[in-house]
């Protein structure tokens, strides 16, 4: 019996634990379809693309064609920088795939090796001197009992930052306390903090354990949100379903506050980034992704018992655009705790559902 993509994503949904399996399955008919598509097929895809302002994305946030030859128009070797004018987007630094070490590594190491080589600044931000930075960009890792993961995926990060010439700053928010994992309710305490330093000017929420394989997967903003984590290893890097935005993805600070946040009211595994999807489109905003093999992204293997799933959140995302202006930023409380590391600042908070009390709707 063949199955539609429209009958795996149903069963995926109604069962979650067989997320992996369906998209395994998919993921081999995908493949087996593309190594039968013919010349003329690819040379249509080719000459009806329809581009981005940078030429490298598809409007709709879908990825209509893997066979797309990768950007030619990267800068040469001997480009000469302005220090009076935006660093380009596409620069000679940017290579393309990168080699990811998944070794496990003692964060002073790592610590060491970007604050005395790399010359990041205490706390966690650089930026460039050859150029004027084109974003200010503010990363904001949710977490908890990850420890041997941060220190990998600064190591592949800010390199890949640094090559992209972007203002960069590094903010981890930790959960304490004993309540279920609240990913989303960490990213708008990030966001609030990260404010209170700077005028960033992008978003970047980025989960401790995706790291990028192609460092033209340009960490910048648009007048778009961007998901940038559009294929993963763990799902046989092929996108799940078209409204996915989980992993990695990146907003403006105007598109964040338009869109009111994260939802706070997500305690456990699985739902805020679809939640997320939907106030996006009910803000009359789209989804751009990479294009072709650029947004590539591996997994760091998990050696401890995951966070629980949230059951409830079938529910609470029927009612998305009821609840989108009633939780969110506009209806945050907390008490963060602050200290400040050799490459990142540590926002570590206590969280419980009366932080962010909602009315009905």
């Amino acid at each position: 019996m063949l199955f539609t993509s429209i009958t795996l994503n149903s069963i995926c949904l109604l069962f979650p634990s067989a997320n992996t399996y369906f998209f395994m399955v998919q993921a081999q008919g995908i493949m087996l379809r593309d190594n039968v598509r013919t010349i003329g097929q690819m040379i249509r895809l080719y000459t009806n693309k329809n581009s981005t302002l940078n030429g490298t994305d598809y409007p709709d946030g879908t990825n209509s064609s893997e066979y797309l030859a990768q950007p030619t128009t990267y800068l040469p070797e001997n480009f000469t920088y302005a220090q009076n004018l935006p660093c380009p987007e596409r620069l000679p630094s940017m290579k393309g795939l990168m080699e990811v070490n998944m070794t496990e590594v003692p964060m002073e190491v790592i610590e060491m090796k970007f604050s005395k080589f790399f010359g990041v600044e205490f706390g966690g931000q650089w930026k460039p001197k050859d150029c004027r930075p084109r974003w200010k960009v503010a990363i904001l890792i949710p977490f908890r009992n990850r420890h041997e993961h941060l220190p990998i995926l600064f190591q592949h990060l800010i390199p890949m930052l640094q090559r992209q010439r972007l203002h960069f700053g590094f903010y981890v928010i930790e959960q304490s306390g004993s309540q279920p994992f609240n990913r989303a309710m960490l990213f708008n305490v990030g966001f609030m903090e990260a404010m209170k330093d700077l005028d960033w000017d992008c978003l970047i929420f980025h989960d401790v354990d995706h790291i990028p394989e192609n460092d033209r997967n340009y960490y910048g903003c648009g007048q778009m949100p961007r998901h940038f984590a559009a294929k993963l290893d763990k799902y046989m890097y092929i996108l799940p379903y078209s409204e996915f935005f989980g992993g990695v993805s990146g907003l403006t600070v105007d598109q964040f506050w338009k869109i009111n946040g994260f939802p706070n009211a997500f305690w456990g595994w699985g739902g805020e980034d679809d939640d997320l999807w939907n106030r996006v489109q009910y803000a009359d905003l789209n989804v751009t992704r990479p294009e072709g093999e650029i947004g590539k992204y591996k997994s760091i293997p998990h050696h401890h018992r995951g966070e629980v799933q949230f059951l409830g959140r079938y529910k609470l995302l029927r009612y998305s655009k009821e609840r989108q202006h009633l939780d969110g930023l506009n209806n945050l409380h907390y008490s963060p705790h602050i200290s400040l590391s050799s490459l990142y600042k540590n926002i570590s908070v206590d969280l419980y559902p009366e932080l962010a009390p909602i009315t009905e709707y």
